[in-house]
């Protein structure tokens, strides 16, 4: 029986094995593992392919989350609109900072915030909408960020899935004021443990995050605010430095493999693919079916030898760590109709077409 598992590092990582073990001597030789020139080599070839002025290297994507909303203001009580299908990391971010977090449904076609519902949801004490470019796939920030001008509101992305992706042309976290995204092993820029950013294009913002996430500091021993110890691993840096070089080419083979999948499964009545709004690209972090037998074909898949994952089984409203904010089951239907049909598919850079095929053709004998 053939094996497709659904994440495999093994091409992406075989082909740049020589260079990431160079960075690894390079920082190991260096006797410098803290704020150091990898840092800042990162933080400046990040920035520039997100086309924003500044990057700040974190510790990973919820710390760089809570940053971004801990600089713009954000404080207790103040309302901040997320997602009701994000991953979780998103809404604990508010939490942190004792936010109030007020869910919007996201568009049944994208998956992605409904921008039709967000003004709706927007309050005396709304301070921030918080986007998430889920999936791949930018969200519709022109729209966006003209409620957010309208309201006087901060935006702030976030990019953990979607590095790359654009709206209108326009990178993913380059349009609000600070936007946090993920190095997570399994992302599309992906370090070696965990790792993350702030990219924005406020020189207020960038100084005040780069302050917080060192104790609180700009110059050793001198703490001008209470911080944090949230900062960028020097090796991790090095390790990303590299990544980025190719992050386009991983893209573009995402891409193709994606375009194989949807030709491949196109006319499945009772499967749902993937769709991309027409002025936004997608870079296909994961790629997402639906459908109602999702239980029992992720089963079948599984006895063929083919992994898949759910994404997400739970919307944050419902976990436990949100009981507290007494939302009833079905308050929000369309996330619950996401968490309860949604399959990831197996796609990473170096999944064979053949791969790509056996799966497909699995999943059309499941429907037949």
């Amino acid at each position: 029986m053939k094996q497709v598992p659904f994440l495999s590092f093994k091409h992406m990582h075989e082909s740049i094995r020589e260079e990431m073990t160079q960075a690894f001597h390079q920082v190991y030789d260096s006797y410098w593992y803290v704020n150091g020139t990898n840092v800042a080599e990162f933080e400046k070839g990040y920035a520039e392919f997100n086309q924003t002025n500044y990057c700040i290297g974190v510790s990973n994507g919820l710390d760089a989350l809570f940053l971004a909303l801990k600089a713009i203001g954000i404080k207790k009580n103040d309302e901040i609109i997320v997602p009701s299908n994000t991953y979780i990391a998103t809404a604990l971010a508010a939490s942190y900072l004792g936010a109030k977090i007020v869910f919007v449904e996201p568009n049944i076609e994208t998956y992605n915030l409904d921008v039709d519902k967000i003004e709706d949801a927007i309050s005396p004490n709304t301070k921030a909408i918080m986007p998430v470019h889920l999936y791949g796939q930018s969200c519709e920030m022109e729209a966006i960020m003209k409620i957010a001008e309208k309201q006087n509101l901060f935006v702030v992305e976030d990019n953990a899935q979607s590095q790359g992706a654009t709206y209108c042309g326009k990178k993913t976290g380059s349009w609000g004021h600070a936007n946090g995204t993920s190095f997570y092993p399994g992302k599309n820029l992906g370090a070696l443990g965990d790792a993350g950013a702030v990219t924005t294009n406020s020189e207020d913002f960038a100084q005040k995050i780069a302050t917080l996430k060192n104790y609180g500091s700009q110059k050793k021993y001198y703490n001008e605010t209470i911080g944090h110890n949230m900062r960028l691993d020097e090796l991790q840096a090095a390790f990303l430095k590299v990544k980025l070089k190719y992050l386009q080419t991983w893209t573009e083979q995402r891409q193709h493999i994606a375009e194989r999948y949807l030709d491949n499964l196109k006319g499945i009545e009772e499967l749902i693919l993937p769709k991309t709004h027409p002025l936004a690209t997608h870079v296909y972090h994961l790629f997402v079916v639906r459908t109602e037998k999702r239980d029992a074909l992720q089963k079948y898949l599984n006895e063929h030898g083919i992994g898949t994952m759910i994404h997400y089984p739970i919307p944050p409203y419902q976990q436990e760590a949100y009981m507290h904010l007494n939302i009833k089951k079905g308050t929000f239907p369309v996330a619950d109709e996401l968490a309860s049909t949604m399959l990831s598919l197996p796609l990473f850079p170096g999944m064979e077409e053949n791969e790509v095929d056996y799966v497909s053709e699995k999943i059309i004998s499941f429907f037949q």
